[in-house]
């Protein structure tokens, strides 16, 4: 089938890339899952989030009264010994 004269001169020419793609969508698939852009920055994301967590539940276990005072008690004897 002949393409008429008007779009010929506007079309924009296919690139092998394209074409590769679409003749194999499945490793074109497979490709953008491989690709590890952004990773690292997910893993501090991660990291980040538990640090957080982590100190949020020493704050709730360090303002408990039995532990404040384990503290208390443990630093009164540890500066009466000298």
């Amino acid at each position: 089938m002949a393409v008429p004269a008007a779009l010929a001169e506007t079309a924009a020419p296919v690139r092998p890339a394209v074409l590769a793609e679409a003749a194999a969508p499945g490793r074109a698939a497979l490709r953008r899952l491989a690709d590890e852009t952004g990773a690292a920055t997910a893993e501090y994301v991660v990291a980040t989030m538990a640090a957080v967590g982590f100190a949020g539940l020493l704050i709730v276990i360090l303002r408990s009264d039995e532990v404040r005072g384990i503290l208390t008690d443990l630093v009164r004897r540890a500066l009466s010994i000298g």
